[in-house]
C-alpha cells in the first residue's frame, strides 16, 4: 500500500518526541491539504519557526470572525487563553468547512469544543491535523476519532504505552531518525515511511499552491498577509 495524503473526510493524528520530525510532518501535509479549497486555521501554542515561515501566512486572532477565504490562517494563544480558545473552536465548529491544524493538541486539555470537533469533524467537513509530543496528557478522542497516525520516536515510556493500544506495531523499536510509522486505520495497514521532504521543498510547496488563491483574493479584498 502506497502512502497516500489523507482527504478532507479523514482525521490524523501526529506524535513524537520534540525533534522528531513530527511538526514538519505535519506541515508537509498541510501543504498538500485542501489550502487551496478553504480556509485552513493553525492553533500555534509555541511560536514554531517552520510554521510561521509558510509563505502567505495570514495573521488572525481568536477574537476574528472565522474567515470565508481559502487559504492559511495562523493564530498564536497564549497558555492562559482557555476561554478565548474554547470560543474560537465553537466557532469553527459552528463554521463548518474549514480545516484545523494543532501543534500540541496537549494545550487543550480535555475541552469540550476540541471533542466535539473530534467527533462530529466528518459531517461537519472539518479536517483535523493535531500534533502532540506528549500523548498521555492529550484527549484520548484525539486517537480514538483518529483515521490514521503518523509515531515519530516517543522517550517516554507512557507515551508509547498510549499510542501501543491503538497501533499495531512494536513502539519499542527505534526507527532512524526522522522515520515514522504510519497506520491507516480503516485498512488496517502499517508502512515505514521515511523522512518527509526539506524544509525548503514543503515552503515552496505552499507557495505554489497559495500564490494564485492570494492573487484573486487581492481582487477583491486587501487582506492583512505576509509573503516571504
Amino acid at each position: 500500500m502506497p502512502f497516500v495524503i489523507p482527504q478532507d473526510d479523514k482525521r490524523t493524528t501526529l506524535v513524537g518526541k520534540t525533534g522528531s520530525g513530527k511538526t514538519q510532518a505535519g506541515i508537509w501535509q498541510l501543504s498538500e491539504r485542501s489550502i487551496d479549497l478553504m480556509p485552513w486555521y493553525i492553533l500555534d501554542f509555541k511560536r514554531d519557526k517552520l510554521i510561521n515561515q509558510i509563505p502567505y501566512l495570514q495573521e488572525s486572532t481568536l477574537e476574528n470572525p472565522i474567515a470565508s477565504q481559502p487559504g492559511v490562517y495562523i493564530v498564536h494563544p497564549l497558555p492562559d487563553d482557555t476561554e478565548a480558545v474554547e470560543a474560537f473552536l465553537w466557532k469553527l465548529w459552528a463554521h463548518e468547512n474549514v480545516g484545523l491544524f494543532i501543534d500540541e493538541g496537549y494545550m487543550l486539555g480535555n475541552s469540550p469544543a476540541f471533542r466535539a470537533l473530534l467527533t462530529q469533524g466528518r459531517s461537519k467537513n472539518i479536517p483535523l491535523i493535531v500534533l502532540s509530543q506528549r500523548p498521555v496528557w492529550i484527549s484520548r478522542f484525539a486517537f480514538s476519532e483518529a483515521d490514521y497516525f503518523q509515531v515519530f520516536w516517543l522517550n517516554d515510556a507512557r507515551d508509547r504505552k498510549t499510542i501501543q493500544s491503538f497501533i499495531p506495531f512494536d513502539l519499542e523499536k527505534r526507527l532512524p531518525a526522522y522515520y515514522s510509522v504510519w497506520y491507516d486505520i480503516g485498512a488496517d495497514e502499517t508502512l515505514i515511511l521515511k523522512p518527509v521532504p526539506s524544509r525548503r521543498e514543503i515552503l515552496n510547496r505552499f507557495s505554489q499552491r497559495l500564490a494564485p488563491v492570494v492573487e484573486t483574493a487581492q481582487k477583491n479584498t486587501k487582506p492583512r498577509i505576509r509573503a516571504i
